[in-house]
C-alpha cells in the first residue's frame, strides 16, 4: 500500500509540475505549485519522515505559497483574461480526488503499522525520533544555511515591496 501511494503522488507531483510549467497565467500555476508542495510532503510521510511532511505542508504549501501569491497579486501585472480554468483539473479533478480520498481511507483503515521506515512511536531502530534527529541537525550542522536561508526570504519579500510600490 505505501508503494501505491508513493507511486500516485510522484506521478501527481509530476503532473502538476509540468501544468506549473505550461500555465498561462500565474495563479493557475501557483495553484499547481501548491499541489506540488502537498504531494511532496506526503511523499515524504509515506517515507517515515513525519516531520519534514509537516514542516512541507506548513512551511511551503502554507507560508510560502501565501507568499508567492501575495506578489503575484501586488505586483499586478495587469489584467487577465477571463479563462475557464486548467483543462486537466477538469478532466482529472473529481475522479481524482475520489481516488486518493479512497487509497487514503484504505489506508488508515487497514493499515496497522505506521507509514514508512518508523515504527510504532515514531521512533526509528536506534531509539531516536525523526524530531529529534532532525533538530538535531538543522541546528548544528546545518545552521549557518538555515540562516542564511531566512535572511534570503526576507530580502525576496523586501524586493517584492519595493518592486510593487507605486510613485505618486
Amino acid at each position: 500500500m505505501q508503494l501505491a501511494l508513493f507511486i500516485i503522488f510522484a506521478v501527481l507531483c509530476v503532473v502538476f509540475a509540468l501544468n506549473f510549467l505550461f500555465q498561462r497565467h500565474p495563479i493557475n500555476s501557483a495553484l499547481s505549485l501548491i499541489v506540488v508542495m502537498m504531494s511532496l510532503a506526503v511523499i515524504y510521510w509515506t517515507l517515515g519522515a513525519e516531520f519534514l511532511a509537516a514542516a512541507q505542508v506548513i512551511v511551503y504549501s502554507g507560508a510560502v505559497m501565501v507568499l508567492f501569491t501575495f506578489v503575484i497579486m501586488l505586483l499586478n501585472a495587469g489584467e487577465e483574461e477571463r479563462t475557464r480554468g486548467s483543462k486537466i483539473a477538469y478532466i482529472v479533478g473529481i475522479p481524482g480526488v475520489i481516488a486518493v480520498f479512497a487509497l487514503l481511507a484504505y489506508t488508515f483503515v487497514h493499515e496497522h503499522s505506521t507509514l514508512g521506515m518508523a515504527h510504532l512511536g515514531g521512533h526509528l531502530n536506534n531509539g531516536v525520533s525523526n524530531l529529534e534527529e532532525v533538530s538535531r541537525i538543522l541546528f548544528t550542522d546545518m545552521l549557518l544555511p538555515f540562516e542564511v536561508t531566512s535572511i534570503l526570504i526576507l530580502v525576496a519579500i523586501l524586493g517584492a515591496v519595493v518592486l510593487a510600490r507605486k510613485e505618486h
